[in-house]
């Protein structure tokens, strides 16, 4: 009931994911980002405590595929989980349990990974990863083109409702948090029409947060 991507710019050190299901609020869930480390997915029957688990791991050293090992080794009901992860070096990782729901496939390429259950055909992350591998500009875009790519393909077997999109730069807390917690048609289309307005404010509201003095101001009654 996912389709998800995890990925890494070597451009910029953004690390963002992106994420889409059936079921509302999904993000809150699903996706993990940290700055200087890496991004997860955590889904299927989802904990999310495995996406803090495996950034805890790769920021003391691990790579994705070993975070991932470790995981598979340690944590309770890992049948159930499916994961995407991708580090600091751009290496991709994957994994599926046996109790995967519906059509589960992923697409593991460098500096991103694609995954999804309940998928329309397995085709899916392929797809998806193939989106963002031959897109262009900031972090955030090139993840909705590639969750567009999968709806386009086929996406989930039923409709989607719920989407969202994190992506981490230097600082301690994502500079693009958006969610679509809950929408009767097309919450990917809802999302990229946030990000489209949230865009051009983006670098502003990372220096209110550093550097107030300096900050723009919007004009509004009571801006600084």
């Amino acid at each position: 009931m996912t389709f998800s991507i995890v990925a890494h710019c070597p451009r910029t050190g953004q690390f963002g994911a992106a994420v889409s299901s059936s079921s509302p609020a999904v993000a809150a869930r699903c996706i993990r980002t940290r700055a200087g480390v890496g991004a997860v997915a955590s889904q299927n029957v989802t904990d999310p405590s495995l996406g803090d688990k495996a950034l805890d791991l790769m920021a003391h050293g691990a790579s994705a595929q070993q975070a991932l090992d470790i995981l598979v080794a340690t944590a309770i009901h890992m049948e159930y989980r499916q994961l995407a992860l991708v580090d600091a070096q751009g290496r991709s990782a994957c994994f599926t349990g046996s109790g995967g729901l519906g059509i589960v496939a992923s697409a593991l390429g460098a500096h991103a990974a694609c995954a999804g259950n309940l998928l329309a055909h397995a085709e899916v992350p392929v797809k998806m990863l193939a989106a963002f591998q031959s897109s262009e500009g900031k972090l955030a875009e090139r993840l909705l083109q590639a969750m567009r790519a999968g709806l386009d393909s086929g996406g989930e077997a039923g409709p989607v409702h719920s989407a969202g999109m994190l992506v981490v730069d230097a600082q301690s807390w994502p500079v693009v948090d958006l969610r679509v917690d809950w929408a009767e048609q097309d919450p990917i289309a809802t999302l990229h029409g946030l990000w489209k307005q949230f865009e051009p404010q983006v670098d502003s509201y990372t220096q209110r947060a550093l550097n107030p003095s300096q900050a723009p101001s919007y004009g509004v009654p009571g801006d600084i």
